[in-house]
Parts: C-alpha cells; sequence; structure tokens
C-alpha cells in the first residue's frame, strides 16, 4: 500500500509511521517537521552487517554515508549499532566527534579536502582518508609529517562503470571531479608515489559509480576492475592492497513501480565476484567496506506538512501549496526527483486526484512534485510525502529566510526531539 513497510494506517484512519500517528506528531510539533523511524533504520544496519557476515565471513565494515542525514543522534544509533560512518566535510567530522563517535571507523571523503579539514581529520584520528587527487596526496603527507602520524588512506579510483542513472549522480564515469582515472595512467602513476611516501601508509582502494541504482551488474563489473588493478599493484609494483571499499548508492523505493533488489542480494552477488576475482587473479581476500546511506535513511523518514491554499485552474491543473518546500526538499527542484505523497488524516481514504504540490517559497519551480496522487486536500490537512530521510534535511537551506524544520525520532511508540526546530533568533544569528 505504501512505499515503505513502516508506515500504516490506524483506527482513527490516521498514517502513522513506526506505530506512531503523524497527525498527532503534526499537532506536537508543528509543521514542516522531518519524521525518522529509529527501529528502521536500525533494522537496516543490521540487514547489512548481517549480510557482510553471512556472505563475506565478516571480513568487512559497513560504514553509513552521514551526507544522507547527519545529526549527532543518527551517529549515536550507528555507533550503538557497531558500524562505521562515512564523512565529506569537517562538519559531518565534528558532528560524529561531538556525538562521541568512535573516530577510528570513520572514512573522511571529499574531492577539495581543504588543509583546516585534513589537520581536524588526523588530529581527531579518522580511521581512513580518502584521497582523490595527487595534491591532496602531498598535503597529505606533508600535514602528517607535520603533526607525526602515519595515516591509512585509500585512493578514489574512477572505475569507468556507467551505472545508468542521472546524470548529476553518476560518479563513477572518467568525466568526474571525482578520483584518479585508470585509463589514463594517473591512478597507477598516484599509486606508485604513494607507496614510497614516508608518513602516509596506502591500504586500500575505493570506488563509488553513483547514487539510487537498481541494477546490481554494474556493482559486480566495478567489483571485477578494481580487483584487477589491485593484481596490477601486486605483479608491477608488488604492494598488496589490504581494503577494497566498494562505495554505496544501492537504490530504494520512492515510487510503487521502483523494484530495488534486496540488499541481502547485493551482498551475496558482490561477495561472489570478489572471492572468484582474488581466486582467479592470485592476490588475498581484501576487507570489503560498503556505504549505505540513502538505502538506511530514505526509507525511514517522511515530512510532514499543513496544507494552505488549494488552487484550481480549470483544464490545466489544480495547485496544493504547503508550508515548506525548496528549503526543506530540494530533491524535485535539483533532480526532478518524484516521491509518494499521502493525505495523512485521510490515509484510510481513496487517492482520487492528481495534484501539484507547491512549496510557498518565491520561486515558480518550488514544487514538493507534480501529477501526484492523492487525496482530497484542503486547507488544514497534513500531507506526508514518503521517503524523504535521505538528503532533503541534509541538503535543506534558509532560503526566503525560512526556519529549518524540527527532526523527531520516533521508536516503540513513542517521539522524541533529536534536532529543534530553527527559531527566528537562529535565522539571523550570524547576522553583524
Amino acid at each position: 500500500m505504501f512505499v515503505s513497510e513502516n508506515l500504516g494506517v490506524n483506527n482513527a484512519g490516521h498514517l502513522t509511521i513506526g506505530g506512531v500517528d503523524t497527525v498527532e506528531l503534526a499537532s506536537q510539533y508543528g509543521t514542516p517537521l522531518y519524521v525518522m523511524d529509529e527501529q528502521m533504520i536500525r533494522n537496516t544496519l543490521r540487514r547489512f552487517h548481517d549480510s557482510m557476515k553471512k556472505y563475506y565471513n565478516g571480513k568487512g565494515e559497513v560504514h553509513y554515508a552521514s551526507k544522507a542525514f547527519s545529526c549527532m543522534e543518527m551517529c549515536r544509533i550507528v555507533a550503538s549499532e557497531g558500524d562505521g560512518l562515512d564523512a565529506v566535510s569537517i562538519g559531518e567530522l565534528y558532528t560524529a566527534y561531538k556525538a562521541g563517535f568512535p573516530m577510528e571507523k570513520v572514512g573522511f571523503h571529499g574531492n577539495n579536502k581543504t588543509d583546516e579539514e585534513i589537520r581536524f581529520a588526523l588530529e581527531k584520528g579518522v580511521g581512513h582518508i580518502i584521497v582523490d587527487n595527487i595534491s591532496e596526496l602531498r598535503r597529505l603527507e606533508s600535514i602528517a609529517a607535520e603533526l607525526n602520524v602515519q595515516p591509512n588512506i585509500m585512493f578514489r579510483i574512477k572505475p569507468g562503470i556507467d551505472a545508468h542513472t542521472h546524470d548529476f549522480v553518476k560518479t563513477g564515469q572518467i568525466d568526474s571531479k571525482f578520483g584518479f582515472a585508470l585509463e589514463t595512467g594517473e591512478a597507477f602513476e598516484a599509486v606508485k608515489e604513494a607507496v614510497n611516501c614516508k608518513n602516509v601508509k596506502l591500504y586500500g582502494l575505493h570506488c563509488h559509480i553513483g547514487s539510487q541504482i537498481f541494477d546490481i551488474e554494474p556493482f559486480e563489473e566495478a567489483a571485477r576492475v578494481m580487483l584487477a588493478f589491485i593484481a596490477k599493484i601486486k605483479n608491477e609494483l608488488g604492494y598488496e592492497i589490504d581494503g577494497l571499499n566498494l562505495g554505496g548508492g544501492f537504490g530504494i523505493k520512492y515510487l510503487e513501480d521502483h523494484d530495488p533488489a534486496p540488499f541481502e542480494v547485493y551482498l551475496e552477488r558482490v561477495s561472489g565476484v570478489v572471492r572468484t576475482e582474488c581466486d582467479r587473479l592470485g592476490v588475498k581476500l581484501p576487507t570489503m567496506f560498503i556505504e549505505p546511506g540513502r538505502s538506511i535513511a530514505a526509507p525511514a523518514g517522511i515530512t510532514l506538512y499543513t496544507v494552505g491554499a488549494r488552487k484550481e485552474i480549470p483544464n490545466i491543473r489544480t495547485y496544493v501549496s504547503v508550508d515548506g518546500g525548496m528549503a526543506d526538499s530540494p530533491r524535485y527542484i535539483l533532480y526532478g526527483s518524484e516521491y509518494e505523497a499521502i493525505v495523512a488524516n485521510k490515509a484510510n481514504e481513496e487517492r482520487s486526484e492528481k495534484v501539484t504540490i507547491a512549496g510557498k517559497c518565491c520561486e515558480s519551480g518550488d514544487l514538493i512534485g507534480e501529477n501526484m496522487p492523492l487525496q482530497h486536500a484542503e486547507s488544514g490537512d497534513i500531507i506526508a510525502v514518503c521517503a524523504t530521510g535521505a538528503y532533503n534535511y541534509s541538503m535543506s537551506s534558509n532560503y526566503n529566510r525560512l526556519q529549518k524544520p524540527a527532526v523527531v525520532f520516533v521508536n516503540n511508540g513513542e517521539s522524541r526531539i533529536a534536532v529543534k526546530r530553527e527559531s527566528l533568533d537562529d535565522v539571523i544569528r550570524n547576522d553583524i
């Protein structure tokens, strides 16, 4: 009935998330409101690391990609499940550090890390740094020498895989701002330099081929390409790579017709490829890392809005305007991303009309979606947009000087604030 299994309808006909009435949540905390289901987050993390144990003898780590949704409470949940973290900025590193996250289980990404960020990562003892370019390697070597540390590094490699996704979220092909290219010899030259560095240790290789990928074959092919490169490094340089990070990008169900493969099938098939290729190429089985983000956060979250105006334009369209928009849900205006929506206080009714859900920002393109099936919505109704747990809060802004919404976690029938709603004073806090 719904795109996420944690959604339901109670006896009042209201939408529930994790068994909690969303209409009551809107009344208690106000709207717009992000709601995250803690138990679903935990269950998904467990599915990933249990699959790693089953199909790869536990010789691997699950690192949650915190860019999808980062706050201190999310870091605490991931840490309590024994998993690692992928961070892409000093802000994400600082959030993890302040939440008490074990920094040795953090991997630090980024295509243009500043010296400040590198220094912070080294001082806090991150587990490994994923190096994106040769200038970063040289700056890292210098800063590590200054601090008298020897960090583990991975190189981000472009495996040249077409993941059949939106151009904005393809990251594994040669024409990308991320990583070292294999085809040009750039990656091999970087490895040769790294193995001679005195202050960093080349621990592993990393790749990420894109986001919201439904097919498993591109992941399998990426594993083959990466292991062939590992074999080349061993055969030509006599250097063995210990870690292989295959990134994330696993697709999730935003709409009814989306059909992503179960995580377990991905891990079974890719683990099989890694084992087979290691045997064939004569290289040791690496520690395998994966970095799921969207697949953990997105299905666990919804966003609640209150309907304001309803505007019917005969023979054109019907606009249903809500009290949020592109400032808290930017993916439609950025990517044309589609969502499922439900009138939360009429969840037991048929979605009898198609509407355009409009935001309140002063932009014609400020829409949650167009031609969205929805129950008849009037002023005062509560609309829930599903599977918004990833890349909504984390990409939110103060455009039009709007306050960012609160984030509420639900668990065992209870709710709690994880991130406070911004006040008007928060909006002007840094003004002088």
